[in-house]
């Protein structure tokens, strides 16, 4: 998706090749063009190119474009197809088929994802301090008994909670 939208960009400033400009009401612009690059585009909302898919043609094309100036009941099947192809890239069903970029884009978010747990827990290891002695079970079991030693806030806090009688928190 980004890959398609700079080298859209590259294409419009002429980077690699100019190309004409390009709207369902304007006629195409192709006086310059590189051979791979063409005025064709069709979209869903706008199928018909300004130019067919095909511009160069080879011998056997060629006669096919003869060929079809005639009945079109003298044709076959093939030929209709390899017509139909000569002047659109795809059908409607091969544009409105699903594509995988879906998978790509999981794909590159769950990479990310990843790398981005490997870089905490690397910081976690390597960067940051060990925890601190206040932060441990012990330290704060002590910390707990030396508030209730000292009947601190007796009224609402912790000492109002505990029976000092039966040394065991009150229900």
């Amino acid at each position: 998706m980004f890959f398609r939208a700079a080298w859209s960009l590259v294409l419009r400033r002429g980077g690699l090749g100019s190309r004409g400009i390009h709207s369902p009401g304007d006629t195409a612009h192709s006086k310059g063009k590189m051979p791979p690059y063409t005025n064709y585009h069709a979209q869903r909302s706008y199928p018909m190119p300004d130019e067919p898919f095909c511009t160069e043609l080879n011998a056997e094309q060629r006669a096919l474009k003869e060929k079809e100036k005639g009945s079109w009941t003298e044709l076959s099947h093939a030929d209709k197809v390899a017509l139909y192809r000569l002047q659109f890239h795809e059908t409607f069903a091969e544009m409105n088929r699903r594509s995988n970029e879906w998978k790509t884009v999981m794909g590159c978010v769950f990479f990310f994802c990843g790398f981005t747990a490997l870089l905490i827990w690397w910081q976690r290891v390597y960067v940051f301090p060990k925890k601190p002695i206040t932060l441990t079970a012990e330290w704060k079991a002590q910390q707990l008994q030396r508030i209730l030693d000292m009947k601190g806030n007796p009224v609402q806090g912790l000492a109002s909670q505990w029976d000092y009688e039966k040394k065991q928190w009150k229900k």
